[in-house]
């Protein structure tokens, strides 16, 4: 069973905490994709990266349309979340993102 996302929080060097249910935060690194261009120039701007990342479809996703739309959105497979670095010290890194 693929594990659901259940949280995300955009950096702005466009990677993502992805916290998933099966208590653990994932890192992903959004940054590549938007370098090889095509649809992902939709989210080169930081500031749309940063508020259209939301979840949809269970997972990490762009809503590009503003309406949560499933099937107007980048979205990145669930298989390819759970092979980014886990982070180890989750207690460090939300007092840095909620301090």
């Amino acid at each position: 069973m693929l594990s659901e996302v259940i949280q995300v929080i955009p950096t702005d060097d466009y990677k993502v905490y992805v916290y998933m249910d099966d208590n653990t935060v994932r890192l992903y690194d959004a940054a590549p994709l938007i370098a090889k261009g095509g649809i992902f120039n939709k989210i080169k701007d930081i500031d749309i990266f940063k508020n259209a990342c939301t979840i949809l479809n269970d997972t990490l996703a762009w809503d590009l349309s503003g309406c949560m739309d499933g099937i107007n959105c980048i979205d990145i497979c669930p298989d390819t979340l759970r092979d980014c670095p886990e982070v180890q010290d989750i207690d460090v890194l939300e007092t840095k993102l909620f301090a």
